[in-house]
């Protein structure tokens, strides 16, 4: 579940589709901000750090050829006349510097960037990452995420917003992406954006239509020239609102709205096979 922009309601769609199916499990990839353990409100969480594989120069070693900061295009290794400077947080642990140091002086060391944590709301299995606050790297935290998935139960993915190197990361793998947008001039620029990135990486999707009822029509109008499947609409409701600003999911409350998140997955299914 992604979106080009934040704020179109990704974790709320998430979250009522996970509660109106069995044997769910949701990652929760938005690892800046999660937010989808606080709709569930899951219990006893369990929580394990997650790591990424940083430089440690061996000065003894180390002749300051200046091999490694050369071949370093993410520039975590500065050279310096009688010292190297590592950057852990620039670091992208591709490992090139041990393989080109003529000295063998580099081996890697443990870096904490954040963590995963665990936890179950009723028959609902939850990931949630959540990325260290001041640490860049958040692709990291989301394979961590994505490799905790149980292939044995229906696996919704949150994905974080916009289109970067963290959308891309999160939907890669997955069977079917449903981009969730709003009727307005700015959510159909950021789906015009989400589209463009899932057809080159040939991943099929669907919209699903927030706040259905303000804006304007041309968000309508973009899906039918592309025929791209509107699979929902969720209304512009008070009540709706209302109940998120609460941290309830609405199709708890709302009558109806859990079979129209069964009739959801039920299309998805249909445009997965065909």
């Amino acid at each position: 579940v992604a979106s080009g922009k934040g704020g179109t309601g990704k974790t709320s769609l998430t979250v009522n589709l996970a509660l109106s199916l069995s044997r769910v499990q949701v990652l929760d990839c938005d690892v800046e901000e999660p937010n989808a353990h606080v709709l569930l409100q899951p219990t006893q969480p369990r929580t394990e750090p997650v790591f990424t594989a940083v430089p440690k120069v061996n000065e003894a070693l180390c002749t300051y050829c200046g091999d490694c900061s050369k071949f370093c295009r993410y520039n975590a290794l500065l050279t310096l006349k009688d010292r190297i400077l590592v950057f852990p947080e620039l670091c992208h642990s591709c490992g090139g510097c041990m393989l080109i140091c003529p000295q063998k002086a580099i081996s890697e060391e443990k870096h904490q960037i954040g963590a995963l944590n665990y936890a179950s709301a009723g028959d609902i299995n939850l990931v949630w990452g959540e990325l260290t606050v001041g640490k860049p790297l958040a692709v990291p935290i989301i394979k961590a995420v994505k490799k905790q998935a149980d292939r044995t139960r229906n696996v919704l993915v949150d994905s974080p917003p916009g289109t970067s190197c963290s959308f891309v990361e999160t939907v890669s793998g997955c069977d079917f992406c449903v981009l969730v947008t709003e009727p307005t001039p700015f959510g159909l620029h950021d789906l015009q954006i989400a589209v463009e990135v899932l057809k080159k990486i040939a991943l099929p999707f669907g919209v699903v239509v927030n706040r259905a009822g303000i804006g304007d029509h041309k968000v309508y109008d973009y899906c039918k020239n592309q025929n791209i499947p509107i699979l929902l609409e969720i209304p512009y409701d008070r009540k709706i609102a209302e109940l998120y600003s609460k941290g309830v999911p609405f199709s708890k409350e709302l009558p109806g709205w859990s079979n129209k998140f069964k009739m959801l997955h039920q299309k998805i299914e249909e445009l997965i096979q065909q």
